[in-house]
């Protein structure tokens, strides 16, 4: 489980077509505290550490599905990259941002970018199976980090981006055409499900 606060912007180091792909991210977290077997969200995806290494600097593998891949923007990962990481919660950790899974729903498309202020307002299409989740003023989870949502039009909805964020993410190098994972709020999700059980 995560919140959607990005605590670390990691870097693609190597990746290795094992039957799953396989990806090894530097980092600045300590190694020696993070367990074999642990989650770390990698742009959204809650993906399991396999090996870690300090050499030449911090770095963590994990092995990423075919599924996860097809499901994702990692199939678009190359090295260099960089990636939005958050470590799992931990009891006592303050919930910042929203419930997050790390089970990314779908990929949306970065449409629009227009500077508001020191903000940037960006705009998406989301796949159609997944817009009638997203609600003005809800959250979703884009590239791992938790959004409030503006406004909704159709599969179109849109965001701001702090300056804050913009420098602590990604979301600084973000551009129109960009495919970001997107995983919608798990409350919306369950409650589509009550109603589609009652009907």
């Amino acid at each position: 489980m995560f919140t959607g606060i990005i605590t670390d912007v990691g870097t693609v180091l190597e990746l290795e077509q094992r039957g799953d792909l396989r990806a090894r991210i530097g980092c600045r977290y300590d190694v020696d505290g993070i367990e074999i077997g642990a989650s770390i969200a990698c742009d959204g995806v809650c993906l399991t550490v396999v090996a870690l290494g300090v050499s030449p600097q911090n770095w963590f593998d994990v092995q990423i599905s075919a599924e996860s891949v097809s499901k994702t923007n990692i199939g678009a990962w190359a090295v260099g990259k960089p990636v939005n990481l958050e470590r799992a919660l931990k009891l006592g950790d303050e919930l910042g941002g929203h419930i997050v899974s790390g089970h990314v729903d779908g990929v949306a498309v970065i449409t629009a970018m227009v500077d508001e202020g020191e903000s940037t307002r960006i705009s998406f299409e989301a796949p159609e199976a997944l817009a009638k989740f997203i609600a003005p003023k809800g959250s979703v989870a884009l590239n791992g980090t938790s959004l409030t949502v503006n406004e909704v039009a159709g599969c179109s909805f849109g965001i701001n981006v702090i300056p804050h964020t913009q420098e602590v993410t990604t979301w600084g190098a973000a551009k129109v055409g960009d495919r970001v994972n997107l995983e919608i709020d798990t409350l919306a999700r369950y409650v589509a499900r009550l109603q589609e059980w009652q009907a």
